[in-house]
């Protein structure tokens, strides 16, 4: 059994679900038939010794049961919000893919109810608040482990009741412990996982969209294509430069717009086309750089994507608890799998090349309203009267304000760390809060790209090029203006952002 992204985006936006294979849940029951018979004579943390700067405490074989009660309980005590149903679900996902390779000594029941739990739509109130991503993310498994055993509450067809109350409907058992669940559920890096995969398949969405306004951009500028060849791009090595600039490619297909810079300025017979009069070139012989430079400017951002998609599915399918339980060499390894570096340095990085596409498009929106650059577009796309109107001048405010935000926002958390727990946890990754910081700049990436897409489907209108665009852009400029028809008399735009964020969005 493997998890990947993809089947990630089934389950939470598909209707999907989560389905385990007999090979799978074999592996799981000799894992937990191995630890019982293990560990009846030995010291084994987290099973008869207490937690943390506690294990040095053996606990008596008569409160073993409620010990793993207790870690659940006591950790209950996250902060804010509650996480969305979606990173929810995806933290269960990965918990489950933890478990499920058999090195967690837990008994079946509980990757079982766990999976009911996925499939029914029954969401955990888990705070955003409360992980330092260390022994992994106590304080938010253990509200969710809280509902496993029956406690807490659920979100559950859109209302927050008991968990015990939604269990009894749904003909559903509490989980009970056997060895070691309550450390096993409470232990481990699932859900600055679970939002590091959602983050995933909304910046890889992100970055296809920026890819096809930098096409949108260019027709929009009458750009020469050369920008995007193929020897050019090779020329550079990099594997996401040249992916990049292929897809570019494709999506040029059938554009009027894009002019050949051997048909114009080759040509000493076509010069005349360029306006040069004194010697200087009326239109640009290179656009700006926000432009010209896509495929170097999202070709890392596709790079970074495409490894931080390996490092999530790995940790997707990741022991990441403590100790690890290994019937193979029949043995009981104490380590920090559940330490979540990996996770924290990758949404470091995804939030980086996030603000970089927020940067170059609030760069391209200033190409379209700032008409002394375009030298081809009324001042902010106004096509009404000039001092009257305002055409889309407000909206670069917002774009402005909201790239300013995950500029300040691109401070890495990876470097951060603050001991705690006695000084056991000395050194800490802060794991979930890099992803949770990582989602608040996807988001702001959104608006920003929403009012971009409003401002390039006005700029269409304003050189009335709609009958020039290439089809995949063409078809972008009209799902747009189903949504914001042209501006012409001054309006609230507020509704129709949100309206083209939504559409954005989808996956």
């Amino acid at each position: 059994m493997r998890i990947d992204i993809e089947q990630v985006r089934d389950i939470l936006y598909r209707d999907g679900r989560l389905v385990w294979d007999e090979a799978t849940l074999q592996s799981v029951a000799e894992c937990y038939d191995f630890l019982q018979h293990f560990s009846s004579d030995k010291v084994i943390y987290g099973i008869n010794t207490g937690f943390g700067p506690m294990a040095q405490w053996r606990v008596a074989d008569d409160h073993l049961r409620d010990l793993q009660y207790n870690i659940i309980r006591s950790h209950a005590t996250g902060a804010g919000e509650p996480l969305s149903d979606f990173f929810v679900r995806a933290g269960m996902i990965a918990r489950v893919g933890s478990f499920a390779q058999g090195k967690s000594g837990i008994h079946p029941e509980l990757p079982a109810l766990l999976t009911e739990f996925i499939n029914r739509g029954i969401y955990p109130f888990i705070p955003k608040h409360g992980s330092v991503g260390a022994s992994g993310d106590l304080v938010q498994l253990a509200h969710m482990a809280l509902c496993l055993i029956g406690e807490g509450k659920v979100h559950y067809r859109g209302q927050w009741r008991p968990t015990r109350e939604v269990l009894d409907e749904c003909g559903l058992q509490p989980m009970r412990i056997h060895i070691r669940e309550g450390l096993s559920c409470t232990n481990g890096t699932s859900i600055m996982t679970g939002i590091s995969a959602v983050n995933q398949l909304h910046a890889e969405n992100l970055l296809r969209w920026a890819t096809l306004a930098a096409v949108w951009m260019n027709e929009i500028a009458g750009s020469y294509d050369d920008l995007m060849a193929a020897p050019l791009n090779e020329s550079r090595r990099h594997e996401g430069q040249i992916a990049i600039a292929e897809r570019m490619r494709q999506l040029s297909q059938g554009s009027k717009r894009l002019m050949k810079r051997e048909a114009v300025l080759y040509n000493g017979e076509r010069l005349s086309v360029i306006g040069e009069r004194d010697g200087v070139f009326r239109d640009k012989v290179q656009p700006y750089y926000s432009l010209r430079c896509a495929p170097q400017i999202l070709g890392p951002v596709a790079d970074t994507l495409a490894y931080s998609r390996r490092v999530i599915e790995d940790e997707l399918n990741a022991a990441s608890d403590n100790p690890i339980v290994d019937p193979v060499t029949q043995n009981v390894y104490h380590g920090g799998n559940f330490h979540g570096d990996y996770i924290s340095l990758e949404a470091d990085k995804v939030k980086t090349a996030m603000v970089r596409l927020a940067m170059v498009s609030e760069r391209q929106l200033n190409y379209l309203c700032h008409d002394r650059i375009n030298g081809i577009l009324p001042p902010f796309l106004n096509r009404g009267t000039l001092g009257l109107n305002y055409g889309i001048q407000a909206c670069q405010f917002t774009a402005t304000s909201t790239t300013a935000e995950c500029q300040t926002l691109a401070m890495p958390n990876y470097v951060h760390s603050i001991p705690n727990n006695n000084d056991n946890q000395d050194i800490v990754s802060m794991g979930t809060n890099s992803a949770e910081l990582c989602t608040q700049v996807i988001d702001n990436v959104y608006q920003v790209l929403s009012i971009l897409f409003l401002a390039m489907a006005q700029a269409v209108d304003c050189l009335g090029i709609q009958h020039q665009l290439a089809p995949a852009t063409r078809k972008q400029y009209e799902a747009i203006r189903a949504l914001s028809p042209t501006i012409v008399e001054d309006r609230a735009l507020y509704e129709e952002i949100a309206a083209i964020e939504q559409y954005l969005r989808q996956l």
